[in-house]
């Protein structure tokens, strides 16, 4: 954990990355190597990783999670799949029951401060193809979703449990809505304050009405070289002081969100939840 100036709250810095399988800004190369260093600079106490591959060819079969806890001295952390096998060959839904050595794709949740418990949401799966519309082209694709799951700890922090989640939504609109409902409901009951990371694939204005969660960031993460909206979020109840800022990085299609807040400056319990708004579609 950091401290800001003398006399000030101590606070702890929340990293949000989709790291786009490790894969560097102008090649599909994967180098562990850039993705340890990116880590190691942005410097988090909690980091939260999507489009995360273990075990997988195109990303020299390396652990992509376990580089990025030895990066930043990650005392906790977890690997959570979506999908198991690799693509173009046994590519399907993750159960949970995957086995460390098996080839996964997913998020991940790590922490330098103790983790008293986890817990995994799946979330609400798209089973039709849709009409999705990409540059260049007349006619609109149907495209496939892929499963989406969330992954929250409750952290042991100086003034009590504080619970931090994150997840991967839908590129699908009208979808990624249901999804982010029913994870807002099981995180219902969750120690406060509550933080909720990740990419949403949706703006800033949507992601606070489904919630009812208070965004600590208004940084435009996507695309990296000249990011015109912000995807990925850092969201909080109750609302906590931040400073946020996007960085690009020498990886991946998204800047990194990264969030300085102060989870001692609120006053709510820790041992219950707090008042929350009701979420809104």
């Amino acid at each position: 954990m950091r401290c800001t100036t003398p006399g000030t709250a101590r606070t702890m810095r929340v990293v949000t990355f989709n790291i786009l399988n490790g894969r560097t800004l102008h090649d599909e190369t994967v180098d562990v190597g850039v993705l340890a260093d990116a880590i190691s600079d942005l410097s988090p106490d909690v980091l939260a990783l999507q489009e995360v591959d273990r075990n997988q060819q195109r990303s020299g079969r390396a652990d992509l999670t376990a580089v990025a806890a030895e990066a930043m001295g990650a005392t906790e952390h977890r690997f959570v799949a979506a999908l198991a096998g690799s693509p173009g060959a046994t590519w399907t839904a993750a159960t949970g029951d995957e086995q460390p050595e098996d080839a996964a794709y997913g998020i991940a949740l790590l922490s330098r401060a103790p983790v008293l418990g986890w817990e995994v949401v799946r979330l609400p799966v798209l089973h039709t193809a849709v009409p999705m519309r990409f540059p260049g082209q007349l006619r609109p694709t149907l495209v496939r979703d892929e499963p989406r799951v969330a992954v929250a700890a409750t952290i042991d922090l100086p003034r009590g449990p504080m619970t931090v989640a994150t997840t991967h939504l839908s590129f699908v609109r009208w979808w990624n809505g249901r999804q982010l409902r029913h994870l807002t409901r099981a995180l219902g009951g969750a120690h406060r304050p509550l933080v909720l990371t990740g990419d949403l694939n949706m703006g800033t204005e949507r992601a606070e009405r489904i919630t009812g969660l208070t965004s600590l960031a208004d940084a435009p993460t996507f695309p990296v070289e000249h990011p015109v909206e912000q995807l990925d979020h850092v969201l909080a109840d109750p609302a906590l002081p931040a400073q946020a800022e996007a960085r690009q990085m020498r990886l991946s299609d998204h800047r990194a969100l990264v969030v300085d807040l102060e989870p001692a400056a609120s006053a709510v319990s820790r041992r219950t939840p707090a008042p929350r708004r009701t979420p809104r579609g």
